[in-house]
Formats: C-alpha cells, sequence, structure tokens
C-alpha cells in the first residue's frame, strides 16, 4: 500500500492535457505494470487524470480488473447490460442459444459506456427460464469486431461528454464454450459490478481530487482527509461486494466523500478556471444511479437486521 500512498504524495502532479479517450487509454495503461491491485490502478488512474470524465473512465476500467481478473488488462473492456427494458435481469432479451458445437448471441444494448473504444465485450445474455420463471442470465466475451458485431456511437451527453457510449447489436454472433464465463450472470457478476464500480469511481474521484489539491495548494488538512478517504475505500473495494456488511460499509464511505467534497468548496476559487467549468458540468456524474444505491443500502440493512430482502434488489 505505501507505493500508491507514496504515488499520491509525490508524484508530479501536472498531468498533460489529454486530448482524447485514446489518449487517456494510453496514459491508463502505462500504469498497469506499477499497480496491478484494482484500487491502486483506480486511484493513480484520477490522480493522472485532467478532469473528471477521465478519473471516471479509469475507475470503470479498474472496476473491470476487479471483478474479471482473467481477461487481459491491456485490453480496455465493457459491460453490456442496459436493454430497451433496462437493466434489471427480468429486462434482458439477448439470448445465448446452443449453435451447432458453440453458440450464438442474438440481441439488442441501447446503453454501453465505453462502448466505440473497448476492444472486448461482455455481454449480458438470457439462456432460458429457470422453473420459476426467472432469467438465467450468463455472461459471454465477444470481440468488438466479430462478425454480427455492430457497435454505434450515441451522441455526447450533456456532462463528461468525452467519455464515449454506444449502442449495441449482435446479430447470430458464434462464440465458444469458453467466450461464456463461469458462473451466474447476474449473481457472480451484473449485480456486484454495481457494487464494484462505486467503489473504484469513488477511489479514483479522490485521487484526481488529492491532484488538484497538491497542484492547487489546498490546505494540508483538506488534502490529509482525502488521502484517508484514498485509504478507507481501498478497504472498502476488497470485501465481498455482494455481501450486506459491504453494502453498509459503502453507503457510510460515499456519504463521507460526499462531506469532503462540500467541505473542499471553497478550494475550488484556487483551481484554474477550464478545470472549474468542467467540475461544474460534470459533477452531476456523481449523482447517477444515486436511487439504485440508495434502495442497495435499504435492502442491506434490512438484511443484516434480519427483516428481509428482495435477492433482485
Amino acid at each position: 500500500m505505501n507505493d500508491i500512498l507514496r504515488f499520491l504524495l509525490t508524484q508530479p502532479c501536472e498531468p498533460p492535457a489529454l486530448d482524447g479517450v485514446e489518449a487517456w487509454w494510453q496514459r491508463h495503461r502505462a500504469l498497469l505494470p506499477r499497480f496491478p491491485d484494482a484500487a491502486d490502478l483506480a486511484l493513480a488512474g484520477g490522480f493522472g487524470a485532467d478532469r473528471l470524465g477521465y478519473a471516471f473512465a479509469s475507475g470503470y476500467h479498474a472496476a473491470h480488473r476487479r471483478l474479471f481478473p482473467q481477461l487481459p488488462a491491456e485490453r480496455p473492456t465493457a459491460l453490456c447490460a442496459t436493454e430497451p427494458g433496462g437493466a434489471h435481469p427480468s429486462a434482458i432479451q439477448t439470448r445465448l442459444v446452443a449453435d451447432g458445437e458453440g453458440w450464438r448471441l442474438d440481441g439488442e444494448k441501447t446503453f454501453v459506456t465505453l462502448g466505440t473504444r473497448a476492444e472486448l465485450l461482455l455481454v449480458v445474455a438470457t439462456e432460458g427460464q429457470d422453473a420459476q420463471g426467472r432469467n438465467r442470465l450468463r455472461l459471454v466475451a465477444v470481440e468488438a469486431r466479430a462478425p454480427g458485431v455492430q457497435v454505434e456511437a450515441l451522441p455526447e451527453l450533456p456532462f463528461v461528454p468525452e467519455i464515449p457510449h454506444a449502442g449495441l447489436r449482435l446479430d447470430r454472433v458464434q462464440v465458444s464454450a469458453a467466450d461464456v464465463l463461469p458462473g451466474d450472470g447476474y449473481a457472480r457478476y451484473l449485480k456486484p459490478f454495481r457494487t464494484v464500480e462505486d467503489c473504484h469511481i469513488q477511489l479514483a474521484l479522490v485521487g484526481w481530487m488529492l491532484q488538484l489539491g497538491r497542484r492547487h495548494g489546498w490546505p494540508e488538512r483538506v488534502r490529509e482527509e482525502l488521502l484517508a478517504l484514498a485509504v478507507m475505500l481501498r478497504g472498502v473495494s476488497r470485501a465481498d461486494p455482494s455481501a450486506p456488511e459491504t453494502h453498509v460499509a459503502l453507503g457510510g464511505a460515499l456519504e463521507l466523500v460526499r462531506r469532503a467534497l462540500t467541505s473542499a468548496e471553497p478550494e475550488w476559487a484556487r483551481v484554474d478556471a477550464l478545470t472549474r467549468e468542467r467540475w461544474e458540468r460534470d459533477r452531476r456524474l456523481l449523482d447517477v444511479a444515486g436511487k439504485v444505491r440508495a434502495k442497495r443500502l435499504i435492502a442491506a440493512r434490512q438484511r443484516l437486521t434480519g427483516a428481509g430482502a428482495s435477492s433482485d434488489e
């Protein structure tokens, strides 16, 4: 752990401007040999970003490293879940069906983060229903340029416009048994990813704020509070992402980050105008999926007190 703390405290904090997602990826990729640990990678990637959008991108990629360590780290990946009906397990209509000695994928995804830059797509698909009529989901690794795969860029969002998103169509895409990741696609991958993603994006945010604090001379108490948050979030990121205890701890961590951001508000007067303007535009990103997080926290509290909760929270 000392390596990442030393990096955050002593690394030169004047990151060159990133002129596109490719530049972000090359800088992020250069950190992989030094920081194989996903949490440290998120912190270092956030520290090296020149804006919140690219810090987010590093946290998103680091979340993939945490949940899918068997996949090649040097290839950008994207999780493909959301469909016209949403991302709830019951909304998944993309189908994985047996086709000769292999499998075939057919379906549509409506919103894939970093979809136009990904080389490997992790597609959530159903292979049918169980005895209770619930979708049996699997996760399938698909080459972004495989025959039958069509990735279509979506319009920029009003915040973090640098981060590309895409729609995805899958038309009789052939996959092998080795491309189907082991285990239940929902319980093992899709559900915990929400928690893993929150942890690593917050780590990247804190790394970015530490860089800003050092570069613009924020008070030591503010920077040290951010460093303490980095240590705390690093610990939470190592906990079981499916456990209710983890969700309660993460809920507390997110609240502490929110308070730290509020207390740092006066320090933004020291920051250059362009970075301030981007922050005011992009900070809405931090509120995305806020209702989902709140629901997850309530369900976790209920499970711990024995009040019960839906297994599909």
